[in-house]
């Protein structure tokens, strides 16, 4: 379940039935589908590259994408649209927040 008050979610590519979900490529198809909706708006070229509140990931073997909650401040039905696909095709949700990689040692 998703609350309201979430920073995040991830949309995780393996089903309830702890199911691997196909096609590989769902989480690059959905992001892609989600690249208009960016901050400003959409703009010359912007379907070239992922809309930074729609971000695919691979975490733990797992493909994901994750959702930031401007996503649903500024497209209501946008953020319907990812949390629905999720849904639809029974995909495991989960609140969370994504930190940023550790600076590398040297």
């Amino acid at each position: 379940m998703v609350s309201n008050s979430s920073k995040e979610v991830f949309i995780q590519g393996i089903t309830h039935d702890g199911k691997t979900f196909r096609p590989s490529d769902w989480a690059d198809r959905l992001c892609g589908v989600m690249s208009q909706f960016r901050p400003g708006g959409p703009q010359p070229g912007s379907h070239l590259t992922y809309s930074p509140w729609c971000v695919p990931t691979v975490i733990n073997g797992v493909k994901c994408v994750v959702v930031n909650a401007e996503l649903r401040d500024a497209e209501p039905m946008a953020w319907d649209f990812a949390l629905n696909f999720a849904r639809d095709n029974n995909l495991q949700m989960a609140d969370a927040c994504l930190l940023p990689d550790p600076p590398k040692q040297r």
